[in-house]
């Protein structure tokens, strides 16, 4: 059962990486940052977008329009806490005794 937990709570945290990473990505796309027409680039662009996309999408349908700021990396955030906090606080010991 301990597995089970320690891969849940893997899969979190790497989703929380990719929530970060995508929204690191988009300001540096959005700022000009980075060179949008390298073949690579787009490539980590696409493959954080189709990952990332549908988690934010039903977020976004929810969320009201702040003019421009997306608020819904923010949410999932929040969200991948909180079950984080739920399977080590809840489940792991319910589990485990």
């Amino acid at each position: 059962m301990i597995a089970v937990i320690n891969t849940l709570l893997f899969i979190i945290s790497i989703a929380w990486f990719l929530v970060i990473a995508s929204a690191i990505f988009s300001w540096l796309y959005a700022f000009n940052v980075i060179n949008a027409n390298n073949q690579a680039i787009a490539a980590i662009g696409r493959s954080l977008y189709q990952l990332t996309e549908p988690i934010y999408r039903p977020i976004r349908r929810v969320l009201p329009n702040f003019g421009g700021v997306d608020l819904s990396p923010l949410v999932v955030l929040v969200i991948l806490y909180f079950l984080e906090q739920v399977i080590r606080g809840v489940l792991a010991p319910a589990l485990l005794s």
